[in-house]
């Protein structure tokens, strides 16, 4: 399968290279992990668990995120405003995914 992404001219076409557009950027792959570890969670939290993350730019992951429905956005009509992200049913079947990057990692780490 490799040797057809390799052999494939127009390498954007594959299968391979949406996927990685999906996940493409220095958060998304955490704030997937993230939601698969705790389900629901709220802006500020996500912010708290992201540590060194900018207000805009996990927003903006977020909304990238929610546009490849890979996650699910809440918003309860109430004041203060009150908004929970969680896994979308595809965006649970790219956890597979990634699990198997980690366990790459961790069986090859140097």
């Amino acid at each position: 399968m490799i040797k057809n992404y390799i052999e494939n001219a127009n390498f954007e076409d594959t299968g391979f290279s949406y996927t990685l557009s999906l996940i493409n950027g220095k958060h998304k792959m955490v704030i997937l992990y993230c939601l698969m570890e705790f389900e629901t969670v709220r802006f500020n939290e996500m912010k708290r668990y992201l540590k060194h993350v900018t207000d805009r730019t996990l927003s903006t992951n977020l909304k990238e995120l929610e546009a490849d429905a890979l996650i699910i956005r809440k918003e309860y009509p109430q004041i203060p405003p009150k908004v929970e992200y969680s896994l979308s049913e595809r965006g649970r079947s790219l956890m597979a995914v990634l699990d198997r990057l980690c366990e790459w990692g961790e069986k090859n780490r140097i």
